[in-house]
């Protein structure tokens, strides 16, 4: 089968109701087929004729742990490819995880690669007077008095090469849940006068900053294409990495005010990918699992304006049927990425699993795995 090319804007499916009842019909035939050694993972941002054939739906990391959960020898991971990564580090050798489309990547994962990241760490070590937290003993316990480290931070949205040298100098992983618990463990560790570094995403990194009481001047940018700014680097507390997610940089301010403009009185709710603006802009900022249970908890009749994918919005809308959900962002723009997994590269995958054939293996090596289980483990001691 033959897929157009994506559009530009759109949240529908490209199949015609034919195509994609058969569709439908190919699936549910190869999971009945599959029974209990086959689990579908679907992250919240992709498409409903995806999500209606997932065993388990939420975010990055809680798909993660539904896989290392399962006792199911075949992992399908509907998402992309660093959600893939983080559930082959997580499972037991015995258990395979595939992706319906190899293609399916991050933007904003590709903003900070492993060359990239050294460097700027290199630099950051020799400018700015700093220690490998890698050089200490115990990496895992808060720095000495008078002790200054430079700790790095990965947000879950990055490769597994970058989780496993986050692992191997004394750092974490963070997801958008937990970040501001994440930051205080390495802020201990990184000691007086000690810097995080943190990315790939400077947003989060940011507005969890921010929300802790630092201020702008304890925040620099580091951009791999610029020259350092060492004044305001060395003056600096967080450097954050210049990365960003392309869906959740659509929504703005004026978004908002318009939004209030037309329901007075509603509730607004927004990604911390989001610009600083318009986290502050919002009435809250969350997870994708925090904005579902945001919207669960408004009171019925409630009006909510959410800043972050399409699918999730409208999914969110028709499953609280008392509340009008609304995409702060009128172009509707779905995440591309996510699109790529298409309900006939399922249906492609599965069958071929029937047939015994495993397609669109991911694999993290061993090597890799090893170091980023340990940023891991840091991050599962963090209370969101």
């Amino acid at each position: 089968m033959q897929l157009p090319s994506l559009p530009s804007c759109s949240i529908g499916d490209i199949d015609s109701d034919a195509d994609s009842e058969q569709l439908r019909q190919r699936i549910t035939d190869a999971k009945e087929q599959l029974g209990d050694k086959l689990m579908i993972l679907g992250h919240h941002y992709q498409r409903d004729s995806i999500i209606e054939h997932a065993d388990e739906t939420g975010d990055s990391f809680l798909l993660a742990r539904k896989a290392a959960d399962s006792e199911a020898e075949l992992i399908v991971f509907c998402g992309v490819h660093f959600m893939a990564e983080s559930a082959d580090i997580l499972t037991d050798d015995n258990q395979i995880v595939m992706m319906p489309n190899i293609r399916a990547g991050c933007s904003m994962a590709d903003m900070a690669d492993l060359p990239d990241v050294e460097a700027c760490w290199n630099e950051l070590l020799e400018n700015c007077n700093l220690s490998d937290p890698a050089s200490r003993e115990n990496a895992e316990l808060p720095a000495e008095h008078g002790q200054s480290y430079l700790v790095p931070v990965t947000y879950m949205n990055s490769s597994a090469d970058l989780k496993a040298f986050v692992g191997h100098h004394g750092g974490i992983v963070c997801t958008s849940s937990n970040a501001a618990g994440v930051l205080e463990w390495a802020l201990e560790r990184a000691g007086e006068g000690g810097k995080v570094l943190f990315f790939p995403d400077q947003h989060l990194g940011r507005n969890t900053a921010l929300a802790m009481g630092y201020e702008e001047q304890d925040l620099a940018v580091w951009n791999p294409m610029m020259v350092p700014d060492w004044e305001s680097l060395n003056a600096s507390t967080f450097v954050l990495w210049h990365g960003y997610c392309s869906v959740h940089q659509r929504f703005t301010v004026d978004q908002i005010n318009d939004f209030r403009e037309d329901y007075p009185g509603a509730l607004v709710i927004a990604h911390p990918e989001c610009d600083r603006e318009v986290v502050d802009a919002a009435d809250a900022s969350g997870s994708t699992e925090m904005i579902r249970r945001y919207v669960e908890d408004a009171p019925s009749g409630s009006v909510i304006g959410v800043g972050t994918e399409i699918h999730l919005v409208k999914r969110l809308d028709s499953n609280y049927s008392d509340k009008k959900v609304i995409c702060l962002d009128p172009g509707v723009c779905p995440c591309s990425t996510m699109y790529m997994i298409h309900p006939a590269f399922l249906a492609d995958l599965l069958e071929s699993l029937v047939e015994g054939q495993v397609a669109n293996r991911i694999v993290v090596p061993s090597q890799i795995a090893d170091e980023a289980i340990l940023a891991l483990n840091r991050m599962l001691s963090i209370v969101a």
